[in-house]
């Protein structure tokens, strides 16, 4: 009888708990937030490779916890259990490093300031991590350090303990920085040009500190020298202020910094104004409820809710603002191209390998006002360098290959073409940039000499990946010719870039069904391994990137041999066994094991070149197989945790995949106006749109069993297309799911029922 008890009390305990799990909908979407998600990675594996950002929306300033050395690119790691002090970031990736970074720490008892030294043992069960607050206790020292950010500028609140020794450390880090106290004011003013790459020699990121109580001792230190001097420029410098203070008082701080000038930095300041701690942290509170409330789901798990709100917060992060505003309310910005202060806006810190896919793709969704900034941020980046950037971080940056800037540009023109920036000047620049090879690898068109001959950039000519460079470049095309048209180019340009998006063709294998590299002569080259990664691809093997036609899938199809045996070879991606030949790079790349541990085969959702792939079902009128992927994959390889990723997060790609993926449907390719279905993953969905409109997706049988579509309907009428239109859900739309737990294998299976394909025009 009393194990009989038991077992009813833990069935119940069970059912209450799964009741508990489950949420109609919610008010404040901040408290679903966990900017930890991702952060338990290193170099060897990657579960995100994030840090916490304690920032707004896009900001120009984040502000991060910092336990890894000085230049370390894992600034903030989930298992470490020190912290080395709170560093204001603009760090887009641990692969590209950061730039323009400096530190605050607060310490007590004896007086030190090496990094090291002053370093405090802390713990997950004493920090508080919201986007826009951060709190965490240091237990070395006895101090609560709490943070809460503005775009531009932070305030800080340390709780002491009693004690004639408080302090608190600035350092401006190494490679040239510069510090100034002011005691009088109370303030501390600096510049660091810490950088790892992409700045004009002039770069400086200049900061403001102001305090609300007196130094009761100031020093600054050189090095490892301390000195009493109120001034001190060099490689790496800093500042200790001191206080006498007493058990639970709070000292406050104002921090902003700016690329333009000490008094820049200071106009910057005024974001804060006269709001104390609280305020500012209510409204930044406001702000993100704002942002994230754009979107509100309902019915879903508990971890489905923070899972589906860590992403998004993550995909308002990058690109970030890098403008100012001037004493007149001008926009104005220091260029990371030429060192010079201009008029207008400018973003950086994404790549555009990683982002067209779908990160772009949802601002033009949902910020399109946002994305036409963006675009007239481009512009000025190719104004003032003659390039478009491909991965900007702050200025141009070497790596990763394509020329996927013609896709963000021809995206953002083709869903909003009313918008008010100069698309003629961002044309001129999508055709430059198609057309030569830039003055780094990564800009322009690596062998475009080649392209432009032969229609592909071949294996043996010192090129690397050249291969995927080619599939990427014939889809930039693509963007190229859509966007011609849009704008009435002249016929004969149109047709050519029409002509080279179908390149893709010269590289597919009819013997193994995949791309293939191919020599200068026309043969392919030999041996070939599908299983290789990188040589003639990036990042991933020729069975991740023989789907990268994103343009034109049943060209893709009509080579493979028709729809059944396109489909058979989408099967295969999940049926092969995670085997690799890692010998190109010398050793297993994380990208490689994250592959391998995942058991998914060969489809590798960790990084970009296959994300995409799972969607293409629907192209051979199997949409139930995607339906299936699409659910598994959003169970099994996101979570709301420190682990919660399956790869590189990647400037809010990975994330902008889950939040399209929970509407229920995917931007397969930018530069059209369509949208592939999927199979949403709330009950209901609403999106408010930017134009007053609002989208409302119901699926109210919708649970992890039931995740195939039995019925749909857009706007009250049946419909059974595997897309739907950018253009009319601009309209505002009500699009209804019935939701089962069997595929329904009859709808979505006709010819018109396939998404957009350029052999279909």
């Amino acid at each position: 009888m009393k194990s009989l008890s038991i077992t009813i009390f833990l069935l119940f305990c069970g059912f209450s708990f799964g009741q508990q799990q489950q949420i109609n909908a919610i008010d404040n979407p901040i408290d679903y937030v966990n900017p930890l998600m991702g952060t338990d990675s290193k170099p060897s594996m990657s579960n995100g490779n994030v840090y916490p950002a304690i920032a707004m929306p896009w900001g120009m300033n984040f502000w991060t916890p910092q336990s890894g050395k000085m230049g370390d690119g894992w600034a903030y790691v989930y298992d470490a259990d020190k912290l080395r002090g709170f560093k204001q970031t603009h760090q887009p990736s641990p692969w590209m490093n950061d730039y323009g970074q400096f530190a605050i720490m607060p310490v007590t008892g004896k007086l030190v300031f090496n990094e090291d030294e002053r370093a405090s043992w802390f713990s997950h069960k004493s920090e508080i991590v919201k986007p826009h607050y951060y709190s965490v206790y240091l237990a070395d020292h006895d101090v609560t350090t709490e943070i809460t950010p503005t775009e531009r500028a932070a305030r800080f609140r340390f709780t002491f303990p009693e004690t004639d020794s408080s302090y608190v450390v600035i350092d401006a880090l190494d490679k040239g920085s510069y510090i100034k106290i002011l005691p009088d004011e109370n303030k501390i003013i600096g510049y660091t040009t810490k950088n790892s790459g992409g700045v004009p020699e002039n770069f400086k990121n200049y900061f403001v500190i102001e305090f609300d109580k007196p130094f009761a001792n100031t020093h600054t230190f050189n090095g490892g020298n301390l000195s009493d001097d109120m001034e001190a420029e060099a490689d790496h410098v800093g500042a200790v202020i001191g206080f006498k203070t007493k058990k639970g008082e709070i000292v406050n701080a104002r921090v902003a910094s700016s690329f333009i000038s000490h008094e820049q930095a200071a106009l910057n300041l005024n974001e804060i104004g006269a709001k104390d701690f609280d305020a500012l942290k209510a409204e930044g509170g406001k702000i993100w409820n704002k942002e994230l409330n754009r979107i509100k789901v309902e019915g879903g798990s508990i971890d489905q809710f923070r899972t589906f709100y860590s992403c998004l917060y993550r995909s308002l992060l990058f690109p970030r603002k890098f403008f100012e505003y001037d004493k007149d309310g001008n926009v104005v910005h220091y260029s990371p191209y030429n060192g010079k202060v201009l008029p207008g806006y400018m973003f950086t810190d994404t790549g555009f390998w990683d982002t067209f896919r779908s990160l772009f793709p949802f601002l033009n969704l949902m910020y399109p006002e946002l994305n036409n900034q963006m675009q007239e941020g481009l512009a000025n980046a190719y104004k003032e360098s003659g390039w478009l950037p491909e991965w900007a971080s702050p200025g141009l940056r070497n790596v990763m290959v394509g020329n996927n800037s013609a896709s963000v540009v021809a995206d953002a023109y083709l869903k909003n073409k009313n918008a008010k920036y100069d698309i003629e000047t961002l044309y001129e620049a999508v055709i430059h940039g198609a057309n030569n090879a830039g003055p780094l690898t990564a800009v322009g068109r690596a062998g475009a000499s080649y392209y432009k001959e032969l229609g592909y950039v071949p294996y043996d000519v010192d090129i690397n990946e050249n291969a995927a460079r080619t599939l990427e470049y014939a889809y930039d095309d693509f963007a190229i010719y859509q966007l011609a048209k849009a704008l009435g180019k002249p016929k004969k340009e149109i047709k050519l870039y029409k002509k080279r998006s179908l390149n893709y063709k010269k590289l597919f294998d009819p013997e193994t069904k995949l791309m293939r590299g191919k020599n200068k002569n026309g043969d392919f080259m030999a041996p070939f391994n599908p299983f290789k990664w990188g040589d003639a691809f990036t990042e991933g093997n020729s069975w991740h990137y023989t789907w990268s036609v994103f343009h034109d899938i049943q060209g893709l199809m009509d080579l493979m041999g028709g729809k059944e045996a396109f489909a058979a070879q989408l099967d295969e991606v999940f049926s092969l066994p995670p085997v690799f030949d890692e010998s190109y790079y010398g050793g297993v790349i994380h990208e490689i094991r994250e592959m391998q541990i995942a058991n998914m085969g060969q489809y590798a959702h960790g990084n970009q070149p296959i994300q995409h792939m799972i969607y293409l079902y629907d192209f051979a009128g199997q949409p139930w197989k995607a339906q299936y992927w699409i659910r598994e994959t959003m169970d099994r390889m996101y979570r709301p945790t420190s682990d919660g990723y399956c790869g590189d997060e990647d400037n809010g790609q990975t994330s902008a995949w889950y939040v399209f993926s929970a509407m229920g449907f995917y931007p397969v390719c930018p530069a059209t106006d369509e949208y592939v279905v999927g199979t949403p993953l709330f009950k209901k969905m609403t999106l408010s749109l930017q134009n007053g409109k609002e989208v409302t997706i119901n699926a109210p049988k919708n649970d992890h069993e039931n995740k195939y579509i039995q019925k749909m309907t857009f706007n009250g009428k049946e419909y059974s297309k595997n897309y739907v239109s950018h253009q009319e859900l601009m309209k505002g739309a009500t699009i209804d799911f019935e939701m089962g737990t069997a595929p329904n294998k009859k709808r979505g299976t006709a010819k018109e029922d396939a998404p957009y394909s350029l052999s279909n025009e």
